[in-house]
């Protein structure tokens, strides 16, 4: 019996952590520094800062294929093989498509990272604050529920992540899209200076500024004390930054979790479900399953913060069943798993520029431009609700521009050794609107490998995102042609949910337990001792990069907890 017992107590922890992502690299710190013994979880393999990336201390010609795909893993990976994230270079941080089934009713792009610090290492650092035009849009459109909280409730937690992750960008005052607590901007390149210029002269109340980008364009005594140090302009950051130059949770998160000497880290390790204690009406625990072994445990923790991505965790969520929760945990609304959201893109339009070929730029600067939305803003209406952005960004052609040019001769070779002429793209990221009918569910009669059932998507974009998608096209092309750019080329190369990977929703946010799965404070309504703090808990997406509000949302419940803890209210 003493046996038992002190296992139990080896398994018991202050606080648990599902993932270890952007949102559960920032709760294992969040936690630990303020005193809670925790154990963070995540079902992908270790990967250690610095010499975890093997990539990225490759040369192009070191890749057998220059970082395309073969017709083998195009064959072995179908699903991953659909678009960029998955290549050559990066293939061994996700999983494979047969660890990770899933089935679709409607087509939904699902990319999911095998790694301790999940897309943090591969994701592309935009980071924006929303505004109270983002939190009050369900309201005043009619649309869904209503966020539970306002722009002054996550301002200051937008600051604190801020100056503890180092985000570079230019303040611009807009009421649209709040400044954050700049580092330096980067530089923008002559033909985005000179684009800037004649877009916001032909078009008052657009906007072109440098992205606002979680790399270091300066390291301040925050990133400094932690081991970072500033951007070295290599534009490798998808396969992991020695430098720790941008944020991810192995530079800037677990590091200091781990220096508490409180954090305990489990790699391959499931989460399968959440155990609810019927009794005392909370959770006690989670079973986790070893990916390698198979091997069942318990662990116990008077808090659980879930942070395991929207689909991931909505999946737990789901499977987490009782007496208490016969159809799925926290789900007395009946909307876990519903309004799943993801932005749309991969339409714009590019363009030539004549001249300024005596200018280049120095380094591959990881970032680009960004033209925050200005579509239903003030005055302007438009035939649909919401808005959209574009990134983008200009550049000088190279070699592989006479890929397809059948020219030869010694001029011709001499003339490929040198810059092509400066182009521009500007691509538009749109909102979706949260509809009940786009969901993920469980397939209780189909098994993954570890017994867990698999996630089935039903999604589709809609009616209003359709007619976005044409503001967003001949918005492009004027703007480039207002700037003076030639040989304009629009494009609409389709776009799937999931494609940009910035799956939202399933387990929003909201007042009333009958309309909703988590309060304000992020907390399941039925079971205050679960957070859900990853982009499971959105009820809208605005039409920026939503890694930001994550962090912020995690810093802020992660306060909460600790808090309520000491009150005897959890």
């Amino acid at each position: 019996m003493n046996l038992a017992i002190d296992a139990i107590k080896k398994q018991t922890f202050d606080a648990i952590v599902v993932g270890s992502g952007v949102s559960g690299g920032f709760a294992a710190k969040e936690l630990t520094e303020k005193g809670m013994r925790t154990l963070v979880l995540d079902r992908g393999k270790q990967l250690d800062h610095i010499t975890g990336y093997e990539p990225t201390y490759k040369d192009p010609w070191d890749f057998k294929y220059n970082g395309l795909l073969t017709q083998e893993q195009k064959t072995t990976h179908p699903k991953l093989a659909r678009d960029y994230p998955y290549n050559e270079k990066s293939q061994n941080y996700w999983f494979n498509d047969s660890d990770s089934m899933y089935k679709e009713e409607k087509r939904f792009d699902w990319f999911r990272p095998n790694i301790v610090g999940g897309k943090s290492i591969m994701w592309g650092r935009q980071s924006y604050r929303l505004s109270d035009i983002d939190f009050e849009a369900n309201l005043k459109d009619g649309i869904a529920i209503d966020w539970p909280i306002r722009y002054k409730d996550i301002a200051p937690w937008y600051s604190y992540v801020e100056k503890h992750v180092g985000i570079s960008g230019e303040a611009l005052g807009l009421p649209q899209l709040p400044d954050s607590d700049f580092l330096k901007p980067m530089d923008m390149y002559c033909v985005e200076k000179e684009a800037r210029v004649r877009i916001e002269k032909a078009f008052p109340g657009r906007n072109l500024t440098i992205g606002r980008v979680a790399n270091l364009s300066e390291a301040k005594k925050a990133q400094l004390e932690i081991g970072r140090s500033q951007c070295q302009y290599r534009n490798k950051c998808n396969l992991g930054c020695p430098y720790g130059a941008y944020f991810s949770s192995q530079s800037c998160t677990l590091p200091p979790a781990a220096k508490t000497g409180l954090m305990t880290l489990l790699p391959n390790s499931l989460v399968s479900e959440i155990i609810f204690d019927n009794q005392k009406q909370k959770a006690k625990g989670v079973r986790v399953i070893n990916t390698i072994t198979h091997e069942v445990k318990e662990y116990y923790a008077k808090v659980i913060f879930i942070c395991g991505s929207t689909v991931s965790t909505t999946a737990l969520l789901l499977n987490s069943t009782s007496s208490r929760f016969q159809n799925g945990f926290g789900n007395d609304s009946g909307e876990l798993g519903h309004n799943l959201m993801d932005h749309h893109f991969r339409i714009g339009a590019s363009g030539v520029w004549e001249g300024d070929e005596d200018k280049y730029y120095f380094g591959r600067r990881a970032n680009g431009i960004y033209v925050p939305r200005y579509r239903n803003i003030g005055n302007d209406k438009r035939d649909y609700v919401r808005g959209f952005g574009y990134q983008g960004g200009g550049s000088r052609q190279s070699w592989n521009r006479g890929v397809n040019d059948l020219s030869f001769g010694a001029d011709y070779k001499e003339s490929m050794t040198k810059p092509g002429p400066w182009t521009m793209n500007l691509g538009g990221f749109g909102e979706t609107l949260p509809y009940h009918e786009n969901k993920m569910y469980l397939d209780k009669t189909a098994k993954d490998k570890w017994g867990l059932p698999i996630v089935v998507f039903d999604a589709e974009f809609k009616e209003n995102e359709r007619k976005m998608r044409i503001d967003m096209l001949n918005d492009a092309k004027e703007m480039l042609e207002a700037a003076g750019f030639k040989n304009i080329r629009a494009y609409d190369n389709g776009c799937y949910p999931g494609m940009a990977i910035h799956e939202m929703g399933t387990a929003r946010m909201g007042r009333d337990p009958k309309t909703s799965v988590l309060n304000g404070n992020s907390q399941v309504h039925a079971a205050k001792n679960v957070f859900v703090t990853d982009g499971a808990s959105m009820v809208s997406t605005s039409c920026v990069n939503p890694s930001l509000t994550y962090m912020a949302l995690t810093a802020r419940a992660a306060s909460f907890a600790v808090g309520e803890l000491k009150k005897h209210n959890l």
